[in-house]
C-alpha cells in the first residue's frame, strides 16, 4: 500500500512539473526572407521593363517575352557571377546592366547603345525605389510585435545592397524599428540555398544556437531545406496559394498562409 502511494505521489509530482510554454518563448531569433514573405512585386517584372522602353520612345515589346527572357538571363548570370558579381568584384550597376541587356536579347529585342542606356537607367532607378513593390499589410505589425518581445529579428535574402539601403526603407521597413540585422547575398558573397548564409545570420544575431532560431520564407529549397541543414527551425508561407505548397507539406514543412497565422502559431502553447 505504501509503495502504491509513493508511485502515485511521483506521478502527481511529474504532472505538476510539466509547464505550458509558447513556441515564441523558446526562440531568441527569427529571420525572414524578403520578396514573397514581406514584400511582393506589384506586377510582372516585364511590365516595368516594357514601360521603360515605351518611355524611351520605342514600341513596347511583349511583356511576357521580356519576363521570360529575364528569368533565363538572370539564372545564367547568377550561375556565372553569383551573389551579384561579389567574388569577381563586378559593380552592381554593371551586373544589372548585363542582366537587363541579356533579358531583352533573349526576348528578341536589341537596341543601340544610346537607346539602351536610356532604357536601362530608367529600369535601374525604378528597381532601386519602392515603385515596383508592395508591402504585405501584416509585415510591419508582425516585425514590431516580435521586437517588442525581445526577439532578435533578421532578414536573409538573395538581394543586393539597394534592398538594405534604399528599397526597404522606402517601404517603411527600417533597421532598428522593424528589423535588427540583415544578411544580403550581394554584400556577403554567399547566397541561399548555401547553408553558410544562415550561419552568418546566427553569428550576427549574437551567436544564437540554431535550435533557438526560426526562419520564415517561401521557398522549399532556399528557406526550408537549407535552414534545416544548419539545425534551425523553419516554416514556409503560402501567400499565393501555390500548388507547390502540397510538396512543401510532404517534405515535413510547416506551411501557413500569412504572418497573422504565424503569430497565432508562435503563441500557441506546447508542453515543456
Amino acid at each position: 500500500m505504501q509503495d502504491c502511494e509513493i508511485v502515485i505521489h511521483r506521478v502527481e509530482f511529474s504532472v505538476q512539473s510539466l509547464t505550458m510554454l509558447s513556441i515564441l518563448k523558446r526562440l531568441r531569433c527569427i529571420t525572414l526572407a524578403i520578396t514573397g514573405t514581406l514584400i511582393a512585386y506589384k506586377g510582372d517584372l516585364g511590365d516595368s521593363y516594357c514601360l521603360a522602353v515605351k518611355l524611351a520612345g520605342k514600341p513596347c515589346p511583349s511583356y511576357k517575352r521580356v519576363d521570360e527572357g529575364f528569368k533565363v538571363a538572370y539564372a545564367e548570370l547568377a550561375k556565372k557571377h553569383p551573389s551579384f558579381g561579389f567574388a569577381d568584384k563586378i559593380p552592381n550597376y554593371v551586373w544589372r546592366k548585363i542582366c537587363v541587356r541579356d533579358s531583352f536579347v533573349k526576348a528578341g529585342y536589341e537596341y543601340d547603345d544610346e537607346t539602351f542606356e536610356n532604357i536601362f537607367s530608367r529600369i535601374y532607378a525604378t528597381f532601386g525605389s519602392a515603385v515596383p513593390y508592395r508591402i504585405f499589410p501584416d509585415a510591419i505589425p508582425f516585425l514590431r510585435w516580435l521586437r517588442q518581445r525581445d526577439v532578435t529579428v533578421g532578414l536573409v535574402s538573395n538581394a543586393e545592397y539597394r534592398y538594405r539601403d534604399m528599397i526597404l526603407p522606402a517601404l517603411g521597413l527600417n533597421q532598428g524599428s522593424e528589423w535588427d540585422f540583415g544578411v544580403f547575398s550581394g554584400l556577403e558573397g554567399v547566397e541561399k540555398p548555401d547553408p553558410r548564409i544562415f550561419e552568418i545570420a546566427l553569428k550576427k544575431a549574437g551567436n544564437v544556437a540554431p535550435e533557438a532560431a526560426l526562419h520564415i520564407g517561401d521557398s522549399l529549397r532556399n528557406d526550408y531545406l537549407a535552414v534545416r541543414g544548419v539545425g534551425m527551425q523553419a516554416l514556409l508561407l503560402d501567400r499565393f496559394k501555390t500548388t507547390d505548397a502540397v510538396d512543401w507539406r510532404k517534405s515535413g514543412a510547416i506551411v501557413l498562409p500569412d504572418l497573422i497565422a504565424t503569430k497565432e502559431w508562435l503563441t500557441s502553447e506546447v508542453l515543456k
